[in-house]
């Protein structure tokens, strides 16, 4: 975690970025320019498809499950029994 919080701080690229890259010409394949996150992460995260409103629904939804756990986590930490939902 301290290695990722580093590189996240000083605006560097992880170690590992150009290995892969340099493993990938040494076996045929292509680099790529960006790092490891915005190559392999980010376009699953956010998809060429998500549009404003499907990432206001996902947004939602997280917010109302969300809410629902702190919900039922308080109500047994305070004796009660868990709301049934």
């Amino acid at each position: 975690m301290s290695w990722a919080a580093w590189v996240e701080f000083a605006g560097s690229v992880c170690p590992l970025t150009p290995l892969e890259n340099w493993l990938r010409e040494q076996g045929g394949g292509a680099a790529y320019g960006s790092g490891f996150v915005e190559h392999y992460l980010v376009p699953i995260l956010y998809p060429a498809s998500l549009s404003r409103e499907l990432q206001w629904g996902l947004g939602s939804v997280v917010l109302v499950l969300n809410a629902l756990v702190y919900t039922a986590v308080i109500w047994r930490a305070r004796g009660r029994a868990v709301p049934p939902w």
